[in-house]
């Protein structure tokens, strides 16, 4: 059994030590391989681990005939052409809620950095205006988080998660999503289902927390940005794709936002063309930007990789994976 290791090598040696992988032999190749290195290194592989932002195409499925799964390390399977796959025979699986509780706890730390202006604040006093900024803060008013209204864009594990862990600050979570829960799941997690138009237009926070599909694709533009409050924060802890940079920007210069905060930011990896890497001074401020490092924590990868493991035996035993995202119906 031949495993390829799609730039995922580090990972699979840290995180995966304490799991038997009953003699697989591991491939390792780097994140960005073409199928023509895919050809040369790993032509009769079975089996591929990709990291969640490697492009996974049918040229690539070509150069492995005896391929019968390809994992997404992550939760996200938008690089991986799952269409081809289904049409060849090929199994894609992701780690869906794998990272519920990273991606939440992050999502919750960077509500409370911008709505506290932990950022400003610090350069403030890094620059010696403790005493100016803190009566600066206490004119503005400083709010508790039970102060706001969240707005969340899609109620998945990662929104779950972020819901059941602003109960104790008393935030008024509201959410909207194609697919709309029972009442006992609504009445678990404290929230309240609102029209996606009335959501945007009256919630003081805004968090996404959808996949990149065409629906969803650059949903958050001019027109999006336009219908929500003034002085509104808004924040993107799922896919940069899911955004137009300049519109964003444009919302925070003129006022419409104040404040944003991604974990994610596309094109990724970022480079020094990125928009958002010459932003006016004026605003940098209102804006905090990690590395895409949410859901990449200790647990999150240990919980992906007993999956990965188990999928790959179930499947080399004729039996079913779990989180199978392009069984045809």
């Amino acid at each position: 059994m031949k495993v390829v290791l799609m730039g995922t090598e580090t990972r699979q040696t840290k995180f995966a030590y304490d799991i038997d992988i009953k003699g697989a032999e591991l491939i390792a190749v780097a994140g960005d391989a073409s199928p023509e290195v895919l050809a040369e290194k790993a032509a009769d592989a079975e089996y591929v681990i990709a990291d969640a932002i490697s492009s996974f195409t049918a040229a690539h499925m070509d150069a492995m005939p005896k391929l019968k799964l390809v994992h997404s390390e992550g939760v996200s399977i938008n690089k991986i052409d799952t269409a081809a796959a289904a049409e060849k025979g090929i199994i894609v699986c992701s780690n869906k809620g794998a990272n519920a509780v990273s991606v939440a706890e992050h999502t919750l730390t960077l509500i409370m950095a911008l709505t506290k202006s932990i950022y400003p604040a610090y350069k403030a006093v890094m620059y010696g205006r403790q005493i100016e900024t803190k009566t600066n803060m206490i004119k503005a008013g400083i709010k508790e988080l039970s102060d706001y209204s969240l707005g969340m864009i899609g109620f998945g594990d990662i929104a779950k998660e972020l819901a059941r862990m602003l109960i104790p600050f008393g935030t008024k979570v509201y959410y909207t999503d194609i697919f709309r829960p029972s009442p006992e799941i609504e009445a678990k997690y404290n929230v309240t289902y609102l029209e996606r138009e009335e959501l945007i237009s009256t919630c003081d926070i805004i968090s996404l927390h959808v996949p990149v599909l065409p629906s969803t694709e650059n949903m958050v533009d001019r027109e999006f940005l336009s219908k929500m409050k003034k002085d509104s924060f808004f924040i993107n802890t799922a896919r940069g794709e899911l955004m137009v940079n300049e519109d964003v920007i444009e919302a925070l210069q003129i006022g419409k936002l104040a404040g944003a905060a991604f974990d994610t930011i596309a094109p990724e990896p970022v480079l020094a063309d990125n928009p958002w890497l010459s932003i006016p001074p004026e605003i940098a401020d209102k804006v905090i930007i990690t590395p895409h490092i949410a859901g990449v924590t200790i647990n999150m990868f240990r919980k992906a990789y007993r999956t990965i493991w188990s999928n790959i035996f179930k499947v080399e035993a004729g039996e079913e994976p779990v989180n199978w995202v392009n069984r045809k119906k």
